[in-house]
This record gives structure tokens, sequence and C-alpha cells, in this order.
């Protein structure tokens, strides 16, 4: 234990004596200062602190070097502990105080300025600042499990101090900014007026639409966006999982592919193949005017557009909720009633169906969050009707930046989708919907009603085939001059995207416009998938086998991301990170941990429903051999879990890789993402590189998922689709 503490300790000095304490011009990660140091700008704490005049600084190293002189006092428990977490609690205070009062114009609140006078201007904190940080999340967590907290476990209590920091900072923190920003005007003043006037603006909340020409506010015309979308797709998705579970259909792997293809797509890019379609110069809009003389129109270009493209893009999320839930009802239900003589319509409706809320009202939420998020689609198609993610964008990037409006708008938006999800624990009560007892059945699910078969079949088919022609006219039109004027073959775009040269004096050069993106999006969800797996991994390990008070609110914060929409959070952001302390825009790091905490919450989920699986006595196994919890984790739970970290892993890759809402306000010149190129692409209706991009994007998520599936494989649960067969030969 002493080990461990020197070991922290000096990983603290060496932040604070060594390393740069504000961030360099080169990046977070940047080892250029060694090669010119200079101890004015890129100097540790120490350093910074007599040559910059900067000694507010100097108060730091009392609590970083207290605490090495408690190593004798180990015996004193409750002083021991004492002094370790003080000293953390105030360093941390301390450093985030300075850090937060000055800012890049000086002291941000006069009250300093009278007390010390005029100051400089202080960076963002780097690497030295974060390393003393680090060391005094040790010394509040060391301390705690000094005292015996969560039976003076280092590792758990380390791990909980850890987790808890991570959700502060890159969570809550911007969620707080984004709110504080609502109140400042124009001047950079905080007035509870200007917040009041933005928030009661009729462009939001207006209704001429019921008794006028003109549109209703954004408000509503994103509740009737969301909700229509979250409709579709729940009723689309229920269709598909019950066609692949519930029916002896031939194609189910066909439909299974072509139900999931969206999710490896951007969006928008769904948005662009409706437009090839049905657009003005679309192939069906051709060819109805020449066939039927039916006249071309701007159909597409507003709710009906939108609706359209969403439903596609978000019913894979829908299935893939709903075929679980489907297939994991136990059929011993089922069999009861049929022993009571009710038909199949009955079963399905008061058994099966029943038993599927859970599995409905998360689709429906997902499904809603999805379609307030996404503003790809309704700035494609949207046309003149405006939504609340298009209009925080372009309060954001527009001609007239206006931060106040945006963080208002995104407040409204957050308040809508935490309303929609109070709704929904509403709707499922506390009703009980175990169906799998330790009671034998046939394995075998009831067939459906004819009806509802036919329904199906008639609403499943036509989608599937309509995703399969979308799909080969994105393919299609990469290979042609220019969509709806020159279909002419040309493999121009491939090489104006993606053209490799060899120069005998420099070898290979990555000569395509589209290099660049790819790259810096390929390197960045390989980067950010590692960490969103080990923290989810980690996370789901202290809820699932860890009892501690505040347990349910630690999980709520680790699952509150994921009821947060993907533009609020790239909002957030911009308004928690643009300016120092903590001053990170324009970064990869950005790009990075964005992505680590919008994707974590799947990380703890797929972990959570692993180690359920996990029998509670093998970790009490491992400890009756003295093995600690962190030996326990590594060498019992990890192997066990293979299949969760699997699809963790891939699951944020594929996220990252077609990530548009949370991180168009965060990407820049030098770190700029593929979703991000193939939409500037398109607003310059550059639709043949747009097109070129998304194939080759596709093609490379689809190698993944196949990857995946792979390496997982599937796990037997029931029996074969010949095995039912063969029974249903015999019964019959």
């Amino acid at each position: 234990m002493r080990g461990l503490v020197i070991c922290w300790t000096l990983i603290g000095i060496l932040g604070y004596f060594g390393l740069p304490w504000y961030v360099t011009g080169d990046g977070f990660f940047s080892i250029n200062w060694l090669l010119e140091y200079s101890l004015a700008d890129y100097g540790s704490a120490l350093s910074v602190a007599f040559v910059s005049n900067k000694y507010w600084l100097l108060p730091i190293a009392i609590p970083l070097l207290a605490p090495l002189f408690t190593i004798k006092l180990i015996e004193n428990k409750k002083l021991y502990s004492k002094i370790f977490i003080y000293s953390g609690l105030i360093g941390i205070f301390y450093i985030f105080l300075q850090g937060f009062s000055i800012g890049i114009r000086g002291w941000n609140y006069e009250i300093f300025y009278n007390i010390f006078g005029e100051v400089n201007k202080q960076y963002g904190i780097g690497s030295g600042a974060v390393l003393t940080c680090a060391t005094f999340i040790f010394y509040i967590t060391h301390g705690l499990a000094s005292r015996g907290w969560l039976n003076g476990d280092n590792f758990i209590v380390g791990s909980i101090g850890i987790i808890i920091a991570l959700l502060t900072t890159f969570v809550f923190f911007p969620i707080f900014r984004m709110f504080v920003v609502a109140f400042k005007n124009s001047e950079g003043q905080y007035e509870l007026i200007n917040f009041s006037n933005k928030f009661m603006n009729k462009g939001i909340w207006g209704i001429d639409c019921l008794y006028s020409d003109y549109s209703c506010g954004v408000f509503w015309n994103t509740i009737t966006m969301g909700t229509l979308t979250a409709f579709s797709s729940t009723i689309l998705g229920l269709a598909f999982a019950l066609l692949i579970s519930r029916t002896s259909f031939r194609f189910k792997k066909a439909i299974r592919i072509l139900s999931i293809l969206p999710i490896i797509t951007p969006p928008f890019v769904i948005g662009l193949a409706i437009i090839i379609l049905f657009g003005r110069s679309g192939a069906v809009s051709t060819f109805l005017e020449w066939g039927f003389d039916i006249e071309k129109s701007r159909w597409i270009y507003g709710l009906p557009g939108i609706w359209f493209a969403q439903t596609l893009a978000f019913t894979p999320i829908a299935f893939l909720v709903l075929i679980g839930v489907v297939e994991s009802i136990s059929p011993s239900m089922e069999e009861a009633s049929q022993t009571l003589r009710a038909s199949k319509w009955q079963v399905f409706k008061t058994v099966s169906l029943p038993l599927m809320r859970p599995g409905i009202a998360n689709a429906f939420l997902l499904g809603f969050i999805e379609s307030l998020a996404d503003f790809g689609n309704p700035l494609v198609l949207g046309g003149e009707f405006d939504v609340l993610s298009t209009e925080i964008f372009f309060a954001i990037v527009g001609a007239q930046y206006d931060e106040s409006k945006a963080a208002v708008l995104a407040i409204i938006l957050l308040s809508i989708v935490l309303f929609v999800f109070y709704l929904q624990n509403q709707w499922l009560g506390k009703k009980s919907y175990v169906s799998i007892s330790g009671k034998g059945d046939s394995g075998i699910h009831p067939e459906l009603p004819n009806t509802t078969k036919i329904l199906i079949y008639s609403t499943v088919i036509p989608w599937a085939l309509m995703t399969f022609i979308i799909y080969v006219m994105i393919l299609f039109g990469g290979f042609v001059e220019m969509w709806g004027v020159d279909h002419s073959f040309t493999l121009k775009h491939y090489i104006e995207a993606f053209s490799i040269d060899f120069v005998e004096e420099r070898g290979l050069l990555w000569t395509g416009t589209a290099w660049n993106s790819f790259n810096v999006t390929f390197i960045v969800a390989i980067v950010s998938s590692a960490p969103t797996a080990a923290i989810g991994i980690l996370t789901a390990y202290l809820l699932t086998r860890q009892k501690f008070k505040g347990k349910k609110a630690f999980e709520f914060g680790t699952m509150m991301r994921f009821a947060i929409p993907g533009t609020i959070i790239g909002i957030s952001y911009v308004f928690a990170f643009n300016v120092p302390p903590l001053e990170m825009t324009g970064t990869g790091i950005i790009l990075v941990i964005s992505f680590v905490f919008r994707n974590m919450p799947v990380g703890v989920r797929a972990g959570i429903a692993a180690m359920n699986q996990l029998d509670p006595h093998l970790d009490e196994a491992s400890s009756t051999l003295n093995a600690s919890s962190f030996q326990t984790l590594k060498n019992i739970i990890l192997p066990l879990l293979k299949p969760a970290i699997i699809a963790s892993l891939v699951f944020s890759f594929v996220r990252a890789m077609t990530a548009i809402s949370a991180v168009i306000f965060l990407v820049s010149a030098n770190y700029d993402l593929a979703t991000s190129y193939i939409l500037g692409r398109l607003e310059n209706n550059d639709y043949g590189l747009a097109i070129v991009y998304s194939s080759v994007l596709i093609v490379v998520m689809l190698v993944t998922i196949l990857i995946m599936q792979l390496i997982v494989g599937k796990r037997k649960l029931g029996r074969s689709d010949q095995e039912i067969k063969v029974f249903n030969q015999a019964v019959g």
C-alpha cells in the first residue's frame, strides 16, 4: 500500500514540477515542447509561477506533498485517511477555482481584480495539470478506502472515483455550462430577461399553421417529426422482428441484412438517396412523368421527406431492440394460453404483445430521441420545415452567431426528451414482464394469426425492397457523371476522392480529397472504441457486483448520456471546452471524448446483460483464494465477457464512423470527419463525390460487422428452424 501511495505521489510531482501545466500550441499530447522548451509558455507549474509571475500556482504544492508526511501515521487510520481526503479535496478545489477565475482576458470576476489587481491571461490545462488532478483524485479515493469504505478495496473505490470524475467533467459540466450560457446577453452579461425573451420567441411556439399559410414554430415541428418517426420506426421494427422470429419466411437472412443496413450508413445519406429517387430529377419522378404524365414536384422537401428518410434510418434501431425482446419471450406462457383454448389472435393480443411492452417503449423512445437529434436529414430534405436541431446548428455556424439562442433551443430539446423518458417509465409502471422460469416448454413459439402474417408480409417485404433499391441507387450514383442530367459511366468521382499516385522520389501519395477526413475518422473511431468499452465494462462490473451508497444516482449518471440527443452533446461541448481552463475545441481529443461518453451507455448495458449471466459465486471463489477485486476482474470476469466487449468495441467504432449530430460542432480543418465531409459535398451539390464516399463507408462498416459476427458467433438459446419444421411435421 505504501508503494502505491508513493507511486501516485511521484506521478503528481512529475505533473507539477516537470510537465507543461498549460496545453501547448501543438496539442495536448505533443512533445515538441521538449525541443523548444519555454518556461514562460510551456513550463511546469513551478517554473510558470516564477517566470510568468503566476504565483497563485504555488499553493498547489502544499496538498500535493502533504500526504508524504503521513507514511508513519498508517496505524492511525482516522488521521491518515483525513489527511489524504482533505489534501485531495483542497487540491482539486483550488486548481479549478483558479482555473475558472482567470480567463483569456484576465480575471473573470471583478472581485478578484479588485483584490489582486491585473493578471495575464491563461490557457487551458495541460498534461501536467491533468496528472496532478489524477493524483488528487487518488488521494480522495485512497482516504475513503482507508476509512473502510467498500471493505477498504482501493481498486473499487478508485474506479468509482475515476468514473464520477469523468462523468462530472464530460457529462454534467457541459450541461451546466449550456444552462449558464442561456442567460448570457450579447455583451457577455447574465440576465434573466435575455433567457425569457429567447425562450418565448414566436418562432419556437407559434401555431400560425393552424389558421394560415405560415408555418408553426420549431417546437411543434420537432414534436410532430419525432412522434411520427418514432411511431413508424417502432411499427416497422416490430414487423421485422416478428417476421424473422415468428414466421417460416424463406429469406430471413436477406431480410435481416436489409433491416440493419441503414445502421452502417450516415442518416443523411439516406436523404440523399431519396433525392436521387424522388427529387425533381429523380428516377421515380422522371418515370412517373414519362409514363403517367404526372408533373414533377418538390413533395419530398419538408415533413414527408424527413419522415420517410428518418423512418428508413431508424427502423433498424427499433428492430435490434425488439428482436431480442420477441425472441426472449418464453413459449410456456403462450402454451398455457393455448391450453385454455385461446385462438392465435387472442394469444398474440393478450399474452405475447403485452410482454413486448418494455421493448416497444424503448424502441419508441430511441426512435424519438434519434429523430430529434438528427439534423442531417432535416438539413438535406427540410426545405422550409425547420426543427430544433437545424435551428441550433444555424445559431452556432450561421451568419448571426448567437450562442444564448442555441443554448435556449438545446434546453427545450433536452426537456422534450426527458419528458418523453418520464412518460415511458410511467407507461411501463411497476408491472412484471418476466416470462422465463425454470419450467420446461417445447421451445417453439405458436404461429401468428393469418391476418397478422399477411399484414407483416405486406409491410416488411415492400419496405425491404425499397431499402434494397435505395442502396442500389447509392452505389449506382457514384458511377455516373451527374445524376439526373448525364448518366454516362465514369470513375472520376472515385478518382477525385480516393486517388493514389506513385512518385519515385516520395513513394505513394494519397492525393484523393477524401483521404484526410477518412484517415482522421478511422483513427478517432479506433482510439475511442477501446476506452468506451473499458469504461462501460468497468461501470457494469461496479453496478452488478458492488453495493454502495448512491448506487442509483451513479447508475443514472452513467446512463444519462443515453437520453441526451447528440445535438445537445455537441453544443454543450462547444460551451464547456471552448475557453480555459478546459480548452479543447478544434483538437482531436475532444472528438474522442465525445464519442467515448456518447457511446458509453451501450457498453454499460452490454456489460450488465452479460454480467447478470455470470454466477456471483465465481467472484466469491476467487476471493477465497485471496485474489483482489482487480485480479478477479482481470482473470475471471473479463475472459467471460469477450462477446460483450467485442460488441461494445464494434458498436462504438461503427457509431463513431457514422456520427454527425454530436460532432458537427466539434470538427475543424485539421480534424475533419467523414460525415462532415459528405455533408459539405451535399451543400455544394456535389452529389457524385458524396455518394462515392458514402459507398466506401458502407463497405467499411459492413466488413467490420461481418468480422464481429465471425469473432463473436451466434449463441443458440432455442431450437433451429429445421428442428421446428421437423417437430411440426411430427405433430401434424
